[in-house]
């Protein structure tokens, strides 16, 4: 389930911050693992791996 408002993007304050899930080593889900701005053209990232927080790194896609 989404927040009932997605948070702006404070880098291009054009679009808002998608949460992204993902599930860890033993099949536990993880809600909220990276956060992806909407807005093509700023590609701004935010993410969670093993506590450390990074950004800025494009989404993996497969």
């Amino acid at each position: 389930m989404l927040p009932a408002k997605l948070p702006d993007c404070q880098r291009c304050s054009i679009g808002a911050l998608l949460p992204l899930s993902d599930y860890g080593r033993d099949g536990a889900p993880i809600t909220y693992k990276a956060w992806v701005c909407t807005n093509p053209t700023c590609g701004f990232t935010l993410r969670i791996d093993n506590g450390e927080i990074s950004y800025g790194k494009p989404p993996a896609t497969r």
